[in-house]
């Protein structure tokens, strides 16, 4: 194993949930699962997003709940109200327990203390969709659309098959260089969908892999980018010309920066090589 490979090994792990994290992620689950159920009638919740497709990245955040209403519960009401009073409703049930609540876009998020080691949640109304999936309120859209998490994380699974169980990593580097950038592609969701089209098999070097991911992304990141399980509307449906344009910027700054690590890799500047790449990860990137 080189000098680079070995830094690209300690990143993987690096990115990886802690056994610690995991299981206070599933308390929390459970402390809100109970909260909500106890004043609304439901048909199930679930853990879903990419926490439960592990693609998450450290340090947990907006950890994705799906509470799901029963069809002729007391609250079915909701499904005929705007999503907007939909999120309000469920805001003011969470704020009983929690300090702070926000409500945007699908879901309310309960954010902890920066001493947690999960920062936020992410809950979902939902209402089973006929024909499979769910319905879940779009305060951007102002409507209901239709979704299947559970779909998603089956494809995910798929796809790391195919590559020999370096699909997930490597979308977690790519989320990683996200966050780490401060999150300029604003859905990571998308960076993951993007990958599983972008990707092929047989998967490579991470550091290739990355080079052909940003290189490819920077030319398809003004196109929309369908709901993989095909029933919702587009993942980057909401984003404006000028939003993709910026995305794509950000994908060409970060290949620039990925295609130079490459070639001193190549040139054997390992060290430089890693120096360069840790422009990208940060921290994230350990040093041998």
């Amino acid at each position: 194993m080189t000098y680079v490979d070995e830094a690209f090994s300690k990143c993987k792990a690096a990115l990886e949930i802690t056994a610690t994290e995991s299981a206070f992620a599933s308390r929390k689950h459970v402390e809100i699962r109970d909260l909500v159920s106890a004043s609304w009638d439901l048909d199930d919740d679930f853990l879903t997003g990419s926490y439960r497709r592990n693609t998450k990245t450290k340090r947990l955040k907006d950890v994705d709940i799906f509470v799901v209403l029963k069809p002729a519960g007391a609250q079915t009401y909701l499904r005929q109200r705007p999503p907007t009073e939909v999120l309000a409703a469920l805001k003011a049930l969470l704020e009983a327990k929690y300090d702070k609540v926000t409500a945007d876009g699908f879901a309310c998020t309960v954010t902890f203390s920066d001493e947690d080691e999960v920062a936020s949640f992410d809950v979902v109304p939902a209402f089973k969709r006929k024909g499979g999936g769910w319905e879940i309120p779009d305060a951007d859209r102002s409507g209901w659309i239709s979704t299947n998490p559970k779909r998603h994380h089956e494809q995910s699974t798929a796809k790391n098959e195919k590559c020999d169980g370096k699909f997930v990593p490597f979308v977690k580097m790519i989320k990683g260089i996200n966050r780490e950038a401060g999150e300029p592609v604003g859905t990571s969701f998308l960076l993951e969908v993007m990958a599983h089209s972008i990707i092929r098999t047989p998967f490579g070097r991470y550091q290739d892999e990355i080079v052909w991911f940003l290189a490819s992304a920077v030319d398809q990141s003004s196109q929309d980018w369908e709901d993989p399980a095909k029933i919702g509307p587009a993942v980057n449906g909401t984003m404006t010309a000028s939003q993709r344009q910026a995305v794509s910027r950000k994908f060409t700054e970060w290949q620039r920066v990925a295609e130079e690590a490459v070639r001193l890799e190549d040139a054997g500047e390992e060290r430089a090589a890693v120096e360069k790449w840790r422009t990208l990860f940060g921290t994230r990137m350990p040093r041998s």
